[in-house]
């Protein structure tokens, strides 16, 4: 806890501030030379100070071409005596983004790592491999540094395996949620050597889908290096992720205590491990691995987990189609009958989908989007009861009109049958499809079945026995728990993640989509009771109520979305950039200037519930688009205009801002190259972070740049962004671009805009924009910078 309250005191910790990269830095050296001096003789530690430069290009948030100058990493290589030849690298990050502390991400990783270094360098036995550890400074800039650590570190042709610590949260349990690619040893060393073990394989696709807008160093290893490894995250309260509040007092010891047991023991395994020598020879296929309420961890190769799911959904066809054979004579009329019901049973999921969807989509018409934000039980009771009388209705309709006097013992078999060929059908389906979490759907075909054959006896009786649904529900018991534990993870990841998504995508559609899938699969297995029972009648009265009077309340407002509460604040975040905006000409003369402060709240709900606060920001000041400006004239600091509405941001009228420090950019050459194209060289000094966007003209091309790997990657919207930052002090950046363009070019060839971000230092924060941060109410976490923006046409 030391190591992480005096991380957190130096204060944000911003690519090329003096904080980053003189306080921090200095800090870490202070305390690996500590630990150094009190190293046994057992051990060789050596460390070194990186300042890479390079540039590369990625598919994140749109896609966009990232280049570092002189950033810094901490790299230190803990090793027996005599050497080694192998190693496993342990990251962490220990740059903050703008006007955060960072305690959670990732201060306390770079804390747990220097306990593990202290401990394992104290130990009187050599390792068998080497262990690095990386204190990379430039994560928050999209994966920089470890980027410049894979890419140009001599040290990084050793590593055959990595762990990279990082948070989607702050504290709790730190949950693995991707591992690989393929090498399953690495997840057995994981199964084998964790203490406190957290990890789904649920988590890893949803995070690889990309529903999530969010990234980790794991893809740079991944992607550059060709490294596998682990990667774990503290996921707890991502409410106060990249705020204010991130701070160390909200991270408990028992947190910190848990990730430095199993980081360490993980870390040992590897660092012992004979496989780690081989690690290339044991790549061979995924894995699935699962915990069981964190007690231990089930894990066993995609290949066996394919063939027991193929077995699984067999023995249950075999099942059904003995049912509907049985007795023979009426093997066309149970067929028909074990359709029906199948059909009746997704037109029931269907339904409910659409009314409770419909139900989010009026609650977000109505200004009322998020209203579970801090309150999370008024999701549950506005759409999960919404979600439960849907299909209750559905079935006592259908039971009323469909199957009027029908015995409702044979209902109840037909139903549950139903249900298990539904899953028997997700379950080949999700495993042709190569989906580790197919293994849920074996839960939910193998324990239901196992429940009907063990208890038939008891089906057969008319309606349901108070001993029939007993022993039901001891049979149902453990894909039910697991259903709750896993549904638990994921709204613990998701619901905050609904504060930070941008103003494009509803929220309560969203969470409103989950629980309706966690109602139908929590309910699968249940619907046939609706057909056993004499009556639903209390049950639907009582599901109604708690949903009408939960809308009325949410309606009228009471739920407010936002808290400011100091012990457990939810607040919602605003990102002002106070800017002065100069388009030239093609002769570079300035046509149109002005100023103002762009303001994005980052939520579905735009500045609503601010407005009453500071009045000037109102629908009369919407950001208009300047149509011949890439991503139309603003200045981004990363493309997430995907994630923006215009009517959804605001463009206060405020003073032009002059830097001390301005941006300097200018045309050094123009060549003509061959095929018709054109290249042009570029200088540009400026401030650590820069933004620079390219948008060819009418006819015109992008063939070739000097950044990347020299093949330009567009944008969503096909504008080229380029995100530039440096370390403490960098020299001018060069660069080129190539454009192939027809002969006739009078109105230019392409449009190029470049806009400096000051996110620390004098430059910071205009008077100005300080008044206006002052008067935003205390339940909001504003991040505020100034920065320019100039468009020139070549």
């Amino acid at each position: 806890r030391e190591y992480l309250d005096n991380i957190t005191a130096i204060g944000p910790r911003t690519v090329g501030s003096p904080e980053n990269e003189v306080l921090a830095v200095n800090y870490l050296l202070e305390q690996i030379r500590g630990i150094e001096r009190e190293s046994t003789d057992a051990h060789k530690i050596s460390v070194d100070i990186q300042r890479p430069t390079g540039s590369f290009s990625i598919d994140f948030l749109g896609g966009f071409t990232s280049y570092y100058a002189n950033i810094t990493n901490v790299v230190v290589k803990l090793e027996p005596r005599s050497g080694a030849e192998h190693a496993v690298l342990s990251n962490c990050h220990f740059d903050s983004v703008p006007n955060t502390p960072g305690a959670s991400d990732d201060a306390v990783s770079c804390a747990v790592m220097l306990e593990i270094l202290n401990t394992l360098s104290k130990s009187p036995e050599s390792l068998q491999h080497a262990v690095i550890f990386l204190f990379n400074g430039a994560e928050e800039n999209i994966l920089q540094a470890s980027h410049g650590f894979i890419t140009q570190h001599e040290w990084a042709k050793s590593i055959r395996a990595f762990i990279n610590l990082e948070a989607a949260g702050v504290g709790g349990k730190e949950l693995v949620f991707q591992t690989g690619p393929e090498n399953p040893w690495l997840v057995q060393a994981y199964v084998v050597a964790a203490k406190h073990p957290f990890a789904s394989v649920v988590a890893q696709e949803i995070f690889q889908s990309g529903i999530i807008p969010a990234d980790t160093d794991f893809r740079i290893y991944r992607d550059f290096g060709n490294v596998p490894g682990i990667d774990l995250a503290f996921i707890e309260n991502g409410y106060i992720y990249h705020t204010e509040y991130d701070t160390s007092d909200r991270i408990l010891t028992d947190s910190i205590q848990r990730a430095g047991d199993n980081i360490l023991a993980v870390l040992k395994y590897l660092a012992t491990s004979e496989k780690l020598a081989k690690s290339f020879e044991y790549r061979h296929g995924n894995v699935v691995f699962f915990d069981i309420l964190g007690l231990f961890v089930l894990a066993y190769p995609a290949r066996v987990g394919t063939i027991m799911n193929y077995i699984t959904a067999a023995i249950a066809f075999f099942y059904l189609s003995k049912r509907i054979l049985q007795p023979k004579p009426r093997a066309v009329h149970n067929l028909k009958k074990l359709l029906a019901a199948f059909s009746l049973t997704l037109t029931s999921w269907v339904c409910t989908l659409v009314a409770v969807l419909m139900v989010a989509m009026f609650v977000s018409i109505i200004g009322r989007a998020l209203s579970w934000y801090t309150h999370f039980y008024v999701s549950v009771a506005l759409y999960g009861t919404a979600a439960a009388a849907k299909l209750i209705l559905v079935h006592v309709l259908a039971k009323k009109f469909f199957y009027k006097n029908v015995n409702e013992q044979y209902l109840g078999d037909v139903f549950f049958d139903a249900s298990l060929m539904i899953w028997s059908i997700a379950l080949a389906v999700m495993t042709q499809m190569g989906l580790c979490s197919a293994f849920i759907c074996t839960l939910w075909v193998a324990f239901p079945l196992l429940t009907k054959l063990m208890i038939h006896k008891e089906f057969s009786q008319k309606g349901a026995t108070m001993k029939f649904i007993v022993m039901y529900m001891l049979g149902m018991f453990v894909p039910y728990l697991y259903m709750l534990y896993l549904s638990w993870t994921v709204f613990e990841m998701f619901t905050p993640v609904m504060g930070r998504s941008g103003s494009e995508i509803p929220p309560d559609m969203v969470l409103a989509g989950f629980i309706v899938i966690f109602t139908m699969i929590l309910s699968s297995f249940f619907i046939n009771f609706i057909y056993l029972v004499k009556s639903t009648k209390t049950t639907l009265v009582t599901l109604t109520t708690v949903f009408v009077v939960t809308l009325i309340l949410v309606c009228s407002g009471i739920f407010f979305p936002y808290s400011s509460d100091a012990a457990n604040p939810k607040p919602k975040r605003v990102f002002l950039q106070h800017t002065s905006r100069r388009f030239h000409d093609l002769d570079g003369n300035v046509v149109k200037s002005d100023s103002g402060i762009w303001i994005n709240g980052f939520d579905y709900n735009g500045i609503s519930h601010i407005t009453p606060h500071v009045p000037e920001i109102n629908d009369t000041i919407r950001t208009p688009c300047e149509e011949q400006a890439p991503f139309c004239g603003l200045p981004w600091i990363l493309p997430v205009h995907f994630m923006f509405r215009f009517v959804k941001n605001w463009y206060l009228p405020a003073p032009e801002i002059l830097p001390k420090s301005p941006i300097h950019f200018k045309l050094l050459s123009k060549k003509l190259m061959p095929w018709n194209s054109m290249r042009l060289n570029f200088e540009v000094s400026g401030p650590s972070h820069m933004s620079l966007y390219v948008r060819p003209r009418a006819g015109a091309a992008l063939s070739r740049w000097s950044l990347g790997d020299g093949v330009p990657v567009a944008s969503l919207g096909g504008d080229y962004f380029v995100f530039y930052s440096h370390g403490l002090q960098a020299a001018p950046w060069h660069f080129w671009v190539e454009l192939t363009a027809p002969e006739k070019h009078s109105d230019g060839i392409v449009s190029l805009a470049i806009a400096a971000h000051y996110f620390f230092g004098e430059d910071q924060k205009s008077p100005q924009l300080y008044a206006l941060l002052e008067r935003f109410p205390n339940w909001t976490f504003s991040s505020g910078w100034s920065c320019t923006y100039d468009l020139f046409i070549f």
